[in-house]
C-alpha cells in the first residue's frame, strides 16, 4: 500500500526531504509505483512505467548524496512525461495507433532539462489522439477518468498528467498546451496548471518551427512547483526559433503579495454560457484577492464566438499538415472527431486560414488597453465543471436560444494572443467537482501570474482537498 504522506507530497517540499536526508529517493519512488498499481486500473492515468529503470535511478540519487555529490533541485523525485513528448529509447505514441511503435532516439529539451535538475521519470502519461480534444480519450489507449468521480473526464489533453498529479501518483508532471491542453484538465482535475508565454519554455520537435501556440507547462499541486517547473525548463535554445531571451529570474516559492496590483475580471469573456457553480467560484475568487490587497475591475471585451472558430480552424489545418498524411493507412484506427477535422481543414482556402490571425488582431486590440491599465486578466478556465466522459464535445460548439457559447474551454484565446495563463482552483460544484480560475498575464510576465496563483493559494488554500481514491 502507497503512503498518502508521501503521495501528496508538493515536488519542492519532497525534494528538500530528499536533500537534507530526511527521505530517501528510493521510498519516493517505490511509493510513487505502488500508487499508480493502485490507482490506474480505474483511472487510467498511465500508459507506460518504467518501474525498473525508475528504481535504479533512485539508487543511484541515494549513493550521490551518501557520498556528498552536488544535486539538483529535483534530485530523486518521481516525475511523468505526457505521451506526446519524445523520449530517448521510450515509447512515445501521440494517442495513436500510428505511432504505437515509434521510439526517439532522443529526448526533448524539457525532458532533457527536468532529467538534469534529478527528476526521475516513473512513466508517460495518457494523452487524445494527436493531443486533438479536450476530453483525454485515445483510440490506442482509452479513456481516461476523472480521479474525484470516474464516471467524469480530467480534461485534455493532458488529462494523464492531471489525474496523476492529484491522484498522488507523481508530485509534478509535464504536460502541453496549444489550445489549454494543460489549464483544461488542471480545471477539471483540480490543480495548478501554467501555460507559460509562447516560447519560454522552448518547444523544438515539432515538424515547424513557425507555430507558437504549443507550449510546454506543469501540471502541479502548487504554485511554487509550477514555478520551480519553469525555472528549471525555461530559457532560449536555437533549435526553437520562437525561443525566449532572457531567461526570468524566476522565485521559488513566489511572491504572493498582490497588495496595488489591479485585476481585470470577465466572468463570460463576452460570450459564453457559464454554469453558476463556475461563476459563483470565480467570484468567491476575485474576492478573496481583493480582500488580499487587488483593485478588481469588472470589463467588458466586445469578443464573440468567431474567436474561438478562428482558432478551431487554425488547429484543424495545424492537424492536416502533420498528421493528415496517417489517414491512408489508420483511418479506422483514427478517433472519429480527428478524422473529421482533418477532412474539414483539408477543403479550407489559404485566405480563410489567414483570416483568423485578421480576428485575433481584433481581439488582441480589444484586450490590450485593458492590459495596459490592469495587471492581469481573471476569468474561469472552463465554463463548466468536468463533463462527463462521453461529453460531446465537438457537438457542444453552438450557441444556446439567448446567443450564449456552449463550448466549455475559454482557453485557446490566449494561445492564440501568445499570452502567460495559469488555471488554480477556484473550489467544487455542487456535485463535487473542481472548477478553476485562470490568471491571464500581460505579454511575457509570467511572474506576476505566477504571483497572483500564489496569493490565492495563500488566502484560499486547496491542497487538504483530495479525492476520496
Amino acid at each position: 500500500m502507497s503512503d498518502d504522506a508521501l503521495s501528496y507530497l508538493s515536488a519542492t517540499e519532497a525534494a528538500a526531504l530528499v536533500r537534507d536526508g530526511s527521505l530517501s529517493p528510493v521510498d519516493l519512488v517505490t511509493n510513487a509505483l505502488e500508487r499508480i498499481e493502485e490507482v490506474n486500473p480505474t483511472l487510467n492515468c498511465f500508459c507506460f512505467t518504467y518501474p525498473e529503470e525508475a528504481l535504479a535511478q533512485a539508487q543511484a540519487a541515494e549513493r550521490a548524496l551518501a557520498a556528498g555529490d552536488q544535486v539538483g533541485p529535483l534530485h530523486g523525485v518521481p516525475i511523468a512525461i505526457k505521451d506526446l513528448t519524445p523520449t530517448k529509447g521510450k515509447t512515445t505514441t501521440f494517442g495513436s495507433y500510428a505511432y504505437r511503435d515509434w521510439v526517439p532516439n532522443y529526448d526533448a529539451l524539457v525532458v532533457q532539462r527536468l532529467r538534469a535538475a534529478g527528476a526521475i521519470m516513473v512513466g508517460k502519461t495518457t494523452t487524445p489522439e494527436f493531443a486533438f480534444s479536450s476530453l483525454t480519450d485515445s483510440p490506442l489507449w482509452g479513456i481516461t477518468r476523472n480521479p474525484w468521480n470516474p464516471a467524469h473526464t480530467p480534461g485534455g489533453s493532458s488529462g494523464g498528467s492531471a489525474a496523476a498529479v492529484v491522484a498522488g501518483c507523481v508530485p509534478l508532471a509535464e504536460g502541453s498546451d496549444a489550445g489549454g491542453s494543460v489549464r483544461i484538465p488542471a480545471s477539471h482535475s483540480g490543480c495548478v496548471g501554467l501555460k507559460p508565454s509562447s516560447g519560454r519554455i522552448p518547444f523544438e520537435f515539432l515538424p515547424t518551427q513557425y507555430d507558437y501556440m504549443c507550449c510546454h507547462g506543469p501540471l502541479a499541486r502548487t504554485v511554487a512547483d509550477a514555478a520551480l517547473f519553469l525555472d528549471l525548463c525555461q530559457g532560449p535554445d536555437e533549435r526553437d526559433l520562437n525561443s525566449l531571451a532572457p531567461a526570468l529570474a524566476v522565485d521559488v516559492p513566489p511572491p504572493d503579495d498582490v497588495r496595488g496590483l489591479r485585476l481585470a475580471l470577465s466572468i463570460d469573456l463576452g460570450y459564453y454560457r457559464i454554469d453558476p457553480d463556475v461563476e459563483a467560484n470565480t467570484r468567491a475568487a476575485a474576492d478573496a484577492l481583493a480582500q488580499a490587497g487587488a483593485e478588481i475591475e469588472p470589463v467588458e471585451l466586445g469578443w464573440s464566438r468567431e474567436f474561438n472558430d478562428a482558432w478551431w480552424a487554425y488547429w484543424g489545418v495545424f492537424g492536416a499538415t502533420h498528421f493528415g498524411h496517417h489517414l491512408e493507412r489508420w483511418r479506422e484506427q483514427m478517433h472519429p472527431s480527428v478524422v473529421a477535422s482533418i477532412e474539414e481543414a483539408r477543403g479550407m482556402s489559404a485566405v480563410d486560414l489567414m483570416r483568423t490571425e485578421t480576428l485575433y488582431t481584433e481581439a488582441w486590440n480589444a484586450l490590450r488597453p485593458i492590459l495596459e491599465r490592469c495587471d492581469a486578466l481573471l476569468c474561469p478556465t472552463e465554463s463548466i465543471p468536468a463533463p462527463p466522459v462521453d461529453y460531446d464535445e465537438l457537438g457542444s460548439m453552438g450557441d444556446d436560444a439567448e446567443g450564449r457559447h456552449l463550448s466549455m474551454d475559454m482557453t485557446m484565446q490566449f494561445n492564440a494572443l501568445k499570452l502567460p495563463a495559469m488555471s488554480v482552483p477556484s473550489g467544487f460544484s455542487s456535485e463535487g467537482l473542481p472548477t478553476g480560475l485562470q490568471v491571464v498575464g500581460r505579454r511575457f510576465d509570467d511572474l506576476t501570474v505566477l504571483r497572483i496563483g500564489a496569493a490565492l493559494e495563500r488566502v484560499r488554500p486547496w491542497r487538504q482537498h483530495r479525492p476520496a481514491l
